[in-house]
């Protein structure tokens, strides 16, 4: 095992922009023979560009089968890596156990405010992770869950939620003057605050209109800038799009972001609740301070006060107080400063060494023998037939 690379199968459910980067990193390393197969090609509320020629990564889509049996019985994976929390990937799981050396998931921070809690599923999840032989998470709250649900803490690896830090770091490389004139074709004065992400209340933007127009009603020298699409914008936009200062770019996309982020002086993410919400990333290596709720997946350690504010989620007056002070120059331009350094590892190199460790020990180490990983091989092989 050890004189060749370790096989792993990736079962992601869309090439997300962030993942086929990830991948692409992934497949140039020398220890890993990576494969990736996708549920679909994009749910239906997202909008990227999706440029299968740029991928340097054999991958496909699932079929009719909602389930990569194929792709595991041709495959025989040393590593299959998938989530848990839908009943596809809980029955691929059952299959990997049978068909798989290793089977590991991809756990992030789980959130109420996104979650449908049920007797069933959450029954399901502690048998599955009873029975898995690894987890690889961000950081400790995508750790805490592994360990909750059943998966003992050695077999739990932090891998970096990465970005791609040089694309976005462009968004500090605009002239003054180019980004003056813009500012101004655009109506964008003074400081300008940005929200990038789906236009969903899910994402708090009630609390950011809110808080935005406090902070609006003392000071007439800042904007707020939406840039995204998604199943509220109609209402978003016929509601506050007369509202002073608040405009909305429409959906950009990941090529073209940079740009947005240099027109911007402080990025606002009031999220319900998110695994991750990697903007906050984008927008640091951008050089933006960040407001962000302390529903995103392990936060404080993401931002401590040197580049941004985390506030209690849900609360516009403890928002409108962050924006309030962030929109004072002298606060905001040495968080500025910092805030490139602060994620200038967080690249998608750094994603593929952290994924090529923890595939090998995995691999390293002992198969799971639980009551619960006997019943689901058991039943994976009935499956795979």
């Amino acid at each position: 095992m050890n004189d060749r690379p370790v096989r792993v199968l990736y079962w992601f459910t869309q090439p997300t922009p962030y993942a086929v980067a990830r991948f692409n990193a992934a497949a140039q390393r020398p220890e890993l023979d990576f494969h990736a197969v996708f549920s679909q090609v994009r749910e239906p509320d997202r909008s990227w560009d999706v440029d299968e020629s740029a991928w340097k990564f054999p991958a496909g889509y699932l079929g009719r089968i909602k389930v990569p049996v194929k792709e595991l019985r041709r495959l025989r994976p040393d590593v299959f890596i998938l989530e848990y929390d839908r009943w596809n990937l809980a029955l691929g799981a059952v299959i990997g156990f049978a068909a798989a050396r290793r089977v590991a998931f991809r756990v992030l921070p789980n959130f109420d405010a996104w979650s449908r809690r049920t007797w069933w599923r959450e029954l399901g999840k502690r048998v599955l992770f009873k029975a898995v032989d690894a987890a690889k998470v961000p950081g400790p709250h995508g750790a805490a869950l592994a360990t909750r649900y059943g998966l003992p803490r050695e077999r739990v690896t932090v891998v970096t939620q990465s970005i791609d830090v040089t694309h976005y770091g462009r968004g500090r490389d605009m002239r003054a003057a180019e980004r003056q004139r813009r500012r101004e074709a655009l109506g964008l004065s003074g400081c300008v605050f940005l929200y990038v992400g789906r236009v969903w209340a899910g994402k708090g933007l009630d609390e950011l209109f809110a808080a935005y127009r406090q902070v609006r009603a003392v000071r007439d020298d800042i904007n707020l800038l939406i840039v995204g699409d998604g199943v509220d914008y109609e209402r978003y936009f016929g509601r506050e799009a007369a509202t002073a200062g608040v405009g909305f770019a429409g959906f950009v996309q990941p090529a073209d972001l940079p740009q947005w982020y240099a027109l911007c002086d402080v990025l606002v993410f009031p999220t319900h609740g998110d695994p991750n919400g990697l903007v906050v990333e984008e927008a640091l290596a951008a050089g933006l301070p960040v407001i962000v709720s302390d529903a995103a997946g392990d936060i404080r350690a993401r931002v401590p006060e040197c580049v941004g504010r985390v506030f209690p989620v849900g609360d516009a007056g403890a928002l409108a107080r962050a924006m309030r002070d962030l929109a004072e120059p002298s606060l905001r331009a040495p968080m500025a400063r910092r805030a490139p350094a602060w994620v200038a590892w967080k690249d998608d190199e750094r994603y593929a060494e952290d994924l090529a460790r923890f595939a090998r020990s995995v691999t390293a180490s002992p198969r799971r023998r639980t009551v619960h990983r006997a019943a689901c091989a058991a039943v994976g092989r009935l499956l795979a037939r």
